[in-house]
């Protein structure tokens, strides 16, 4: 519970620093960086090497990438029919899709579930999100944000030179590994500056007044990825059977809100920056009552 007090008290600083106008106004794109390149890679080189596959593990596995994929169908069709800009739609690729697996997952699920659901949370997180987020992630904000046509060439060089990505190649290549001491307390210091840097980043450029326009992708946007998303791993469960622990984590991984990460993507490289911070920072605070809700619908 202390990790939950802890998100929402870093989103509170980051809008009181805006408010007092204490940090200079790209501050929020520095933060953002800072994760992208040193705090995530961290997380990613710490728990990647550590895990272990077993037959039941495969469901996080399946049910995160058909949740995604449905997902992003549900964003393009819709984006398609309110006729949203470029911008808008590339954000909400990002926002909408992509959950928020680790920084909310982690301590909300392992909180209903006990510590036996961490290593399908992990699986979930790792070869799920964070595999879609380093290669589906890197090239949506390459394709949406590029003013000018690109080439395979280009997206394939961002996302290989893309550092979460780079950090997975070389946590799979060491899966088994174990580190020394000094190097993993070394990484356990950066990966533990995530939580703080993102969420006063989101914080920082948390709106709270949404302008008229950004109220409708913002509506779909949380439908999508609150309601709709945990309602398809539902339906998969249901049609496989699948009644496990393994299967309880899918579901409410996929009710996750929008993975913080995946905003500050979008802030950072200009798609909609004000509606990505709102979707993700309204999406953590609703989602603290749907997880629950959900929780006590599956058990």
């Amino acid at each position: 519970m202390e990790n939950l007090i802890l998100i929402l008290l870093c989103i509170s600083f980051g809008y009181l620093i805006s408010k007092l106008k204490v940090f200079s106004k790209d501050a929020a794109t520095t933060l953002n960086q800072f994760a992208i390149y040193i705090s995530l890679p961290s997380i990613i080189l710490l728990q990647i090497p550590k895990l272990n596959f077993t037959m039941e593990a495969i469901i996080p596995i399946i049910i995160a990438w058909v949740v995604m994929t449905i997902s992003a169908v549900l964003v393009l069709l819709s984006s398609k029919y309110f006729n949203f800009s470029k911008e808008v739609t590339g954000a909400l690729m990002l926002v909408a899709v992509l959950t928020n697996s680790s920084f909310l997952g982690i301590p909300i699920i392992s909180t209903y579930l006990g510590d036996s659901s961490l290593p399908y949370i992990l699986i979930y997180d790792q070869f799920g999100t964070f595999i879609a987020f380093s290669i589906y992630g890197t090239f949506i904000a390459s394709f949406y944000a590029n003013k000018k046509e690109i080439s395979f060439k280009l997206i394939f060089y961002k996302i290989v030179t893309f550092p979460p990505f780079m950090a997975l190649i070389a946590g799979l290549l060491l899966m088994g590994t174990e580190f020394n001491k000094i190097t993993t307390d070394i990484l356990k210091i950066f990966a533990n500056t995530t939580i703080p840097v993102t969420l006063v980043a989101v914080g920082l450029q948390l709106q709270f007044k949404l302008p008229k326009e950004d109220i409708k992708p913002f509506s779909v946007a949380l439908a999508i990825k609150l309601f709709i998303a945990p309602l398809i791993a539902i339906v998969i469960c249901e049609i496989f059977s699948w009644h496990n622990e393994a299967a309880m984590v899918s579901i409410l991984e996929a009710g996750m809100s929008p993975m913080i990460t995946a905003g500050a993507i979008a802030a950072m490289v200009g798609l909609a920056p004000r509606l990505s911070s709102a979707i993700v920072g309204y999406g953590i605070l609703i989602s603290l009552l749907s997880s629950f809700i959900l929780h006590k619908i599956i058990i």
